[in-house]
């Protein structure tokens, strides 16, 4: 194998046309330019030209200017990068300290922020500049010492950190370090610095005094370990495995390597997941029992209609019609689950093949791909700050590399609360973070962690677990505090301010002279902690500052990490942080631009936001999307479904769909919250067809594919670069039919997005280890640092989230999220997997994510309108599955039209629902005599329904109960939402009217007594209607019946049983649903009565008027009440 050439660089994206020491702040071709700025208390904008500033000569606090360094690489200078290393990251500080914003016909400022929340902390800025890797002593912003390997060395033992130049002037001039104030010891620090020109760095011998990997001779119990005394006593000389770390002579003369410890490309080949079959013996007996309920539904269907019921044709006519059609909808549900399967993964496998070290990585960098975290809210009051805060701080805590990460959080509705709540989520992570690290918390969401019941100490082996979870927990109180008081926090704040700014126009009318009698009319303004003017909706609307009129709002909260691991000192903070990585990932606030006259397409739009801005920030190869009250259960969820993309073969998978899991659920599940049919049953068999449906949250997606590219073909790309070596792609190597100069067309006017897309597809590739891999990447190409932001990459993320970015391109049509629909997730999924990608199920045996779902049934009816709405869309629109590709398999194509159909059947099983009462309020029944074949028929179809279900429940893993719960809402839901659904579809088809849907509320509930009083809480819609009348018809129907078979003079018991047993099956699907009407505690609503009420009168007239008693009747032909 050819050695391959190196990956396209990012910095050819950042670096065009502009040099580092120049003093223009346009980033270059396409890049935008900065106006750099300071507002003033009043909010404005007070800016100086270059000639002003160059004359000043000195600058006061209000006005700063900022130059733009961006670092030469090798690519473009020759020069080395370390001559601008400190005017870079002094760059990425401002960067990091600075709100930017713009948008349409607007200029990108970045504002200073002097203070992002009240109660920021006011930590000495030596600290700061020595946990960020920069010289403590004040005046000097030099690199501090480090090694070989890039490691952080420590002259003193206070881990006073101190650059190469102050530390030779201290030991010139006193010998005092400057940190602790005692004497350095004379050559400590020489000792520390090993000579390692002969050859790769040495390793630490277990015999060594490292805290890490001391091992003692004694198991736990006390019995003396053998193989532990012989290893220490012969230094660890016999034998090399993964357990211990060789020792310091086992690095060749000549720089050989490691002996024992191979390259990548040099190990066995170790495969990351496997599939796992479905057991025959639950399989076969599974499909089988298909093909024998299809054979007697056929049948069954076909004596239907060969034997009408000639004395109740319109009976009849009426139930075969919806027989034939649930006929249908049970072939488009089953036929998809013939080929279910389970997949695992092996992330010993992963950490061997990209982090384990080598000769030629001897510090263990990982070569893991990037990824960008999305998260999204829209409204803090239905989506509560500290949800959303829990939120981020189990995504900044996961188990993956630092550096490899970047959580971006969307506020769509621009609120300052969200801002300021983000602000402080990202300072408590800089104790969260490094707690979860250090003691190996799980799960990282600290609301969660905190409330579990059991014995926190369990697992725990470190000492002072129990003090730091002590003063941890005390610090996330005072958090919470913090976040619950923000609203009254910035009222109060915005009240004196405006006051103020009222003051100073009264003021100035009085000193000009003005009319006293006339009211002062002052902005009811929204500010900022550090009193300037929020440039995102205020509580009070004004222009420009709207929910659907405001600038695009961009702020690096955390600024990328460095590449190599910071340990924390033993005085930092609250908790001893000595021997754990207090590197925090990138995080940024985003806020996209909104004005009027825009179609902003919902959250689709604000993802799509997200896509650009983070391309232009971090470009990770891969994205994660959760909602704000999704959080990570499993720390290493994102491993897992590394172990998929990174697979061979795992070059053409668009997206890892993770199962949704759910808290806060009442124990009876009463209105299928948890939905683990569905999770658990339909997805693991889509999973063995082309792929699970993206179902909008805790989905891992390949960047590559949401640009809307066709998935690569590793033979085609093998025959024509056979000779070649492994590079990125160009434009007419990912798309043909795409052209260069088209690139603006397709994904908008920005340079650095369109050349980031080579960049993401070369890094997604899995790693070339085996002959096998004909579409991979070489080994160790990711291990290269992230360069530094600076403005004008920001200045250029604030551009693309603007609303005017989208126009004329095919952002929503192909590229990223589809617009559309109310169900953009469902949509987005098919588009990929028409194109020929495929899918992944990733079921871990720790849930990866957990969220909450609403309980009340209003709540919960509403959300099944949304999604039920969003099929109705989907089948009337271009993405009905009929119309798909011939790269869509038949079966997975099968599916999709089942999604588009499934509402339309809530049509028929209305019909069929009223059924059991017209043919007990008629006497005559849907057959004309239950006959031995209609009765064996129904026999042996009900028993393969009951066996397929079982067999089901077994192969899924599913419960009975939670099988018979989801049955039950299906008729609930089909009764109710789904018909309004095909109501609202068809209206906004034929009359063009718009489907508007209520975001679902994340907040909990207000009784802390009962966690699930929700469930009990009753709040009237119009889609409980049509159920109450079903089961009103029905109970009243049977009572009718019964009452005129026992008084009649020739009673037909068959039609009355026939027509009994249907009602009483319909009413035991409702029976949650009048449960949830019920309220509890005797508070059912009044309206319920006076429904029940109306309804039972209404029908009584109906029949009266329909069937009027007959004046001479005798015997039993008339019934009277006794």
């Amino acid at each position: 194998m050819m050695p391959p050439t190196e990956p396209p660089k990012k910095g050819s994206i950042r670096n065009q046309g502009s040099s580092g020491s120049g003093g223009s702040s346009s980033g270059g071709n396409g890049g935008q330019a900065v106006k750099f700025a300071r507002r003033t208390s009043s909010g404005r904008y007070v800016t100086l030209s270059r000639e002003d500033i160059d004359m000043s000569g000195d600058y006061t606090g209000d006005y700063m200017n900022y130059t733009v360094h961006i670092p030469p690489t090798p690519d473009r200078d020759n020069q080395p990068m370390e001559s601008s290393s400190v005017a870079a990251k002094a760059e990425e500080q401002y960067v990091s300290n600075s709100l930017f914003t713009g948008g349409f016909n607007s200029v990108t400022r970045a504002h200073l922020m002097d203070k992002v929340t009240d109660s920021d902390s006011n930590q000495p800025d030596h600290v700061a500049r020595g946990k960020a890797g920069f010289c403590q002593m004040p005046v000097c912003d030099g690199e501090t010492i480090k090694d070989d390997r890039g490691n952080r060395v420590y002259p003193c033992e206070c881990r006073f950190t101190i650059c190469n130049d102050c530390f030779t002037d201290a030991q010139k001039g006193s010998g005092v370090c400057p940190g602790c104030k005692e004497p350095y010891r004379l050559g400590d620090y020489d000792d520390d610095q090993p000579d390692f020109s002969g050859g790769a760095l040495p390793l630490p011998a277990p015999n060594k005094a490292n805290g890490d990997r001391r091992m003692t001779s004694r198991k736990k119990g006390g019995d003396f370990d053998h193989n532990k005394w012989l290893f220490n006593e012969t230094q660890g000389t016999y034998g090399h495995g993964t357990a211990y770390w060789p020792p310091e002579d086992s690095y060749d003369g000549d720089g050989g390597g490691m002996s024992g410890v191979l390259e990548a490309a040099d190990k066995p080949f170790k495969p990351l997941s496997r599939i796992i079959p479905i057991p025959s013996g639950v399989i076969s007996p599974y499909r089988l029992l298909i093909v024998i309920r299809l054979v007697f539904l056929g049948l069954f269907l076909a004596w239907r209609v060969k034997n009408p019921n000639e004395e109740a044709v319109w009976l009849w006519l009426i139930s075969i019609i919806c027989e034939i059609w649930f006929a249908f909808s049970w072939l488009l549900d089953i036929i998809p689950k013939i080929c279910p399967i389970n997949r695992s993964t092996d992330l010993v496998a992963l950490k061997e093949k990209f982090e384990q070290p080598s000769p030629s990585n001897p510090t263990g960098r990982s070569d893991l791909p990037g990824i960008d975290l999305f998260v999204s809210t829209a409204d803090p009051e239905k989506e509560p700050p500290l949800v959303t805060a829990n939120t981020i701080l189990s995504i900044l805590s996961v188990d993956y590399p630092v550096e490899k990460l970047a959580c971006y959080v969307s506020d769509d509705g621009g609120a300052l609360l969200t801002f300021e709540a983000m602000a402080e989520a990202a300072s408590f992570a800089e104790l969260w973070v490094p707690f979860c690290r250090k003691h190996d918390i799980e799960p990282r969401n600290p609301e969660t962690y905190f409330c579990l019941k059991g014995d926190p100490t369990k697992n725990k082996l470190q000492p002072d677990f129990v003090k730091d979870r002590r003063k941890i927990k005390r610090e996330y109180d005072e958090f919470k505090v913090r976040i619950n008081g923000l609203p009254d926090s910035i009222r109060r704040r915005s009240d004196a301010f405006n006051a103020r700014e009222e003051m100073k126009m009264m003021k100035q009318m009085r000193d000009g002279g003005g009319d006293r009698s006339e009211p002062i009319r002052a902005q009811k303004a929204t500010w900022m902690a550090d009193g300037t003017h929020w440039p995102g909706t205020w509580v009070i609307s004004a222009a420009e500052h709207a929910r659907g009129d405001h600038a695009g709002i961009l702020q690096v909260m955390l600024k990328p990490p460095s590449p190599d691991p910071v340990l924390g000192t033993p005085d930092d903070k609250l908790v001893d942080f000595s021997e754990t990585d207090i590197r925090l990932p990138m995080f940024v606030y985003v806020s996209r631009e909104k004005r009027p006259g825009y179609d902003h397409n919902k959250k689709a739009g604000a993802m799509n936001a997200l896509v650009r801005s983070s391309a232009i920030l971090s470009n990770g190869p891969f994205i994660l999307n959760l909602d704000c009250d999704h959080y990570f259960y499993n720390c290493k969820a994102i491993r897992e479904g590394m172990c998929f993309m990174l697979d061979r073969g795992g070059e053409d998978i668009c997206y890892i769909q993770f199962p949704q899991r759910f808290e806060g659920i009442d124990p009876s599940d009463r209105y299928a919250n948890r939905n683990n049919v569905f999770f658990d049953g339909n997805m693991r068999a889509l999973d063995g067809l082309q792929g699970p449906v993206y179902v909008g949250t805790g989905c891992m997606f390949r960047r590559f594919a949401l640009y809307g590219f066709d998935p690569p073909n590793p033979d085609r790309a093998l025959n024509e670069n056979k000779d070649t070596e492994t590079q990125a792609l160009n434009s007419s190597d990912m798309d043909p039919e795409l052209d260069i100069n088209l690139l603006p067309k397709r994904f908008g006017n920005s340079t650095m997005l369109s050349e980031s897309i080579p960049i993401a597809e070369y890094q997604g590739r899995p790693l070339a280890d085996h002959p096998a891999v004909k579409y991979g990447r070489p080994p160790g190409a990711l291990r290269v640092p992230r360069e530094p932001l600076d403005s004008s990459i920001v200045a250029e993320a604030v551009s693309v989230i603007s609303c005017w970015y989208e126009d004329k391109t095919e952002w929503g049509d192909r590229v990223g999220w589809i617009y559309g629909s109310v169900t953009e997730d469902v949509v987005t999924g098919y588009r990929m997997h028409n194109r020929g990608w495929r899918s992944v199920y990733c079921i871990t045996k720790r849930d990866a994510f957990r969220g909450s779902a609403p309980i009340n049934l209003t709540d919960r009816l509403h959300q099944v309108l949304r999604w039920a709405t969003g099929s109705v869309e989907i089948f009337f629109s271009r993405n009905n599955a009929f119309l798909a590709t011939r790269r869509l398999k038949l079966l997975q194509r099968l599916a999709y039209i089942n999604v588009g159909i499934y509402p339309f059947t809530s049509l028929f099983l209305i019909m069929y629902c009223f059924l059991p009462a017209l043919s007990l309020f008629s006497g005559q029944f849907i057959v004309q005599t239950l006959s031995i074949t209609f009765l064996v028929y129904l026999l042996i179809m009900t028993l393969c329904l009951i066996f397929l279900a079982i067999l089901e429940v077994k192969w899924s893993g599913i419960e009975l109960e939670e099988w018979w719960r989801n049955e039950q809402f299906w008729l609930i839901s089909g009764t109710s939402s789904h018909l309004a659904a095909v109501i609202q579809g068809l209206l906004k088809v034929i009359a063009g009217i718009e489907i508007s849907f209520t975001l679902t509320s994340k907040s909990a509930s207000e009784d802390e007594d009962d966690v699930f009083a929700e469930l009990y809480l009753v709040k009237w819609s119009s889609l409980m209607l049509p159920p109450i009348v079903i089961a009103m018809v029905n109970i009243i129907s049977v009572c009718y019946a019964f009452a005129r078979t026992i008084y009649s003079s020739t009673p037909s018991w068959s039609k009355f049983l026939g027509g009994a047993f249907f009602s009483f099956w319909v009413l035991a699907h409702l029976y949650p649903f009048a449960k949830g009407l019920m309220g509890r505690r005797r508070k059912t609503p009044t309206i319920v009565f006076v429904w029940s009420g109306l309804i039972a009168i209404t029908i009584s007239l109906l029949y009266i008027a329909i069937n009027p008693p007959s004046s001479g009747g005798s015997g039993g032909s008339s019934f009277t009440f006794p």
